[in-house]
């Protein structure tokens, strides 16, 4: 059976999607509507276009008033509520902010001050929300969609590919993976969980015939200070980089809700979040910061 596979560029990293059929206008039809899908979800919730939607709706706020939503906009909203009330308050797209205070190219650690004016502008609870629309009270304030848009766009590919009759078929945005189906001859997809420290190599090897793998870690941007690591996830609440796992991967139907909860277990203390993550009854990996490797999937 000849495999195809379309390479492309685009949510900030290296893409794949590799299909199994015959027929070359089919294949062709599907990797053209799956990559399409991808870069029609980076133009609009890109936080780096001046053009985007993510740059309109920050643009509004603290004007007053609020801002028209689509649906799409919507739902990922919503879902967004949902996980910022099931986690407490630790997954939060208004956490984004934090970022203006930390240069891990720099070296230097931020002045608390630079922080303390940030922080205000942190909460999802102060997001004034409908079906329709959304306002951002404060002046300042904005949304970064990074914490799910690209797992999103995963999920959507997927569906491009399904849609174009493709369900011999693997999508791959920068790590994080959907599959469509088997391979052709009935095999699962082998797939890699990357060591978080050396990419090259693999802590884990899964196999998939459907569903999704994500994963999230601090190890893709950090720096060291006296000794002490701090990596680039910072806590909504403290504007400091959390001292948690350094990766955790888990498998879900939806590549968005295995790229969001891994996020969420790495806010979590470490003894706190494989607690929460076998509370989930989903296969999961986790590596500690003395990269010691825990969960089901590290059976595999």
């Amino acid at each position: 059976m000849p495999r195809y596979q379309h390479r492309f560029t685009a949510m900030g990293g290296p893409c794949q999607i590799q299909i199994d059929s015959h027929s070359e206008d089919q294949i062709l039809a599907a990797a053209q509507a799956a990559e399409a899908e991808v870069r029609r979800l980076d133009a609009k919730y890109s936080n780096y276009r001046s053009d985007s939607f993510t740059q309109q709706i920050n643009d509004s706020a603290g004007r007053g008033h609020a801002i028209d939503i689509d649906e799409e906009t919507s739902a990922l909203l919503n879902y967004a509520d949902t996980l910022w009330q099931q986690s407490e308050g630790l997954f939060d797209l208004t956490a984004g902010v934090l970022n203006q205070a930390w240069d891990f190219k720099s070296n230097a650690l931020p002045q608390n001050k630079v922080l303390d004016e940030l922080l205000p502008l942190v909460g999802w609870h102060q997001l004034k929300l409908t079906d329709t629309s959304l306002e951002l009270p404060s002046v300042g304030m904005y949304l970064d969609f990074g914490g799910l848009v690209k797992e999103y766009a995963s999920d959507r590919a997927a569906q491009r590919l399904i849609e174009h009759g493709c369900s011999h078929s693997l999508v791959e945005l920068a790590g994080d993976i959907c599959v469509c189906g088997p391979q052709e001859d009935g095999i699962e997809w082998p797939i890699g969980i990357r060591h978080p420290t050396s990419p090259s190599q693999a802590l884990a090897d899964i196999q998939l015939a459907a569903g999704a793998l994500a994963s999230s870690g601090d190890y893709e941007r950090g720096m060291t200070i006296d000794g002490k690591r701090y990596g680039h996830i910072l806590h909504p609440k403290t504007g400091w980089p959390v001292e948690g796992l350094a990766s955790v991967s888990i498998v879900a139907e939806q590549c968005l809700v295995a790229g969001s909860l891994a996020t969420v277990a790495l806010l979590k203390p470490e003894q706190e979040a494989m607690d929460w993550l076998q509370s989930l009854g989903m296969p999961w990996l986790a590596v500690n910061q003395n990269l010691q490797v825990f969960g089901s999937l590290s059976d595999q």
